[in-house]
């Protein structure tokens, strides 16, 4: 099921590229500062359209994306058309050719849980030189923002998605765990080292039906219970307040180093 959800994205590129926001700066920062400034090599995995790349690309970094989707890897190519020491390939990472130079940084964002969790970190063991990182960004959806539009959002969620889990609450960033056990389990990595960053997006209601549209489980519903579910949000927004929310991130940056 991972695998055939993780395609939906490829179904319309230009949505996604321009609804999905991108990450915080200090993301950049903190991975130069771990010890790969550019122009370290990275080979990114799923860029998508190029939300991180991009960033990366103009720190000056040498990177070599490797995207399952061909519509989301022509448009990444033409938002990074400037840098010429960016290649994306159209692939899947699990399959992917590794070249015979081993890279700096291996990079995910929002795209490592996508991939084989019985092989993506040691073939991105693989593909690092030893003492090269593997960084993953993860994005949690926390409490916070417009905390009465999330309230009310679940009953629709209920309503309309029966697999949405009863009483389902955004939780504060606190109580989000650290995730190193993949990591830990590994003996080619040394410990995890985690970053974190609390921040507001705000969205018209426009804007938000749009990001919706971008997610999985929203794009794998049935036709019918979709659009009754994006009407009453947009409703609910519209009506309840304003035409404009704000929504809360977290977004962690993960970062281990090769050891072996």
């Amino acid at each position: 099921m991972a695998t055939e959800l993780r395609r939906v994205f490829d179904e319309d590129a230009e949505r996604f590229d321009r609804a999905r926001p991108g990450y915080p700066p200090q993301i950049f920062d903190d991975l130069a500062a771990a010890g790969a400034p550019p122009p370290a090599r990275v080979l990114e995995i799923g860029p998508g359209t190029g939300k991180a790349t991009v960033s990366l690309a103009e720190r000056g970094y040498r990177i070599t994306g490797v995207e399952l989707g061909a519509s989301l890897a022509a448009a990444a190519r033409r938002n990074l058309a400037t840098y010429p020491a960016v290649t994306i390939v159209t692939g899947d990472f699990e399959e992917w050719p590794l070249p015979s130079e081993p890279f700096d940084v291996v990079l995910a964002a929002t795209a490592f849980h996508w991939i084989d969790p019985g092989t993506r970190v040691s073939r991105s063991a693989d593909a690092l030189r030893v003492g090269g990182l593997l960084a993953t960004i993860a994005t949690h959806h926390i409490e916070g923002g417009s905390e009465a539009f999330f309230s009310a959002v679940q009953e629709l969620y209920e309503r309309f998605d029966p697999r949405t889990p009863p009483n389902l609450r955004r939780e504060p960033a606190r109580d989000i765990a650290e995730d190193d056990a993949e990591i830990a389990a590994s003996d080619r990595f040394g410990a995890a080292v985690f970053h974190r960053y609390e921040w507001d997006a705000t969205y018209t209601t426009t804007e938000y039906l749009d990001l919706l549209l971008t997610y999985s489980t929203t794009r794998s519903m049935p036709r019918p219970e979709q659009s009754a579910l994006l009407d009453g949000i947009g409703r609910l927004i519209d009506e309840g307040h304003g035409g404009r929310i704000v929504k809360r991130y977290l977004s962690e940056l993960r970062l281990a180093r090769r050891t072996r």
